[in-house]
């Protein structure tokens, strides 16, 4: 296939068949996740911002609306476009904190 032509569609059935095997693993490393926060016990854990994210992106994901995977990525994404006058922490968090600053 020529550089930069797209491949076409795969068929559903060939999706599943390839990938479910793999996502499935996927979505139980998820609730394995989500067992420990829970058997944790820590209210700190879950209102913690990565988590609020996450559990958001979940909700995402079980809404049926597409495209998600843009959804998602923005859910962990920080908004803001202007240049920060300084750099505000040494390493990546994984999610962009929307909260900070709101109280429930």
């Amino acid at each position: 296939m020529a550089e930069g032509v797209l491949s076409p569609p795969r068929a559903g059935r060939e999706l599943v068949d390839e990938y479910f095997i793999e996502n499935r693993t996927r979505l139980l490393d998820i609730a394995a996740f989500l067992d420990r926060l829970d058997r944790a016990g820590d209210g700190e854990a879950t209102s913690d911002f990565r988590v609020r994210a996450f559990r958001e992106a979940l909700a995402v994901l079980c809404d049926g609306d597409f495209p998600r995977v843009d959804r998602i990525q923005m859910i962990f994404s920080d908004p803001i476009t202007e240049p920060l006058p300084a750099l505000d922490q040494k390493s990546a968090r994984g999610a962009y904190d929307r909260w900070k600053g709101v109280t429930d």
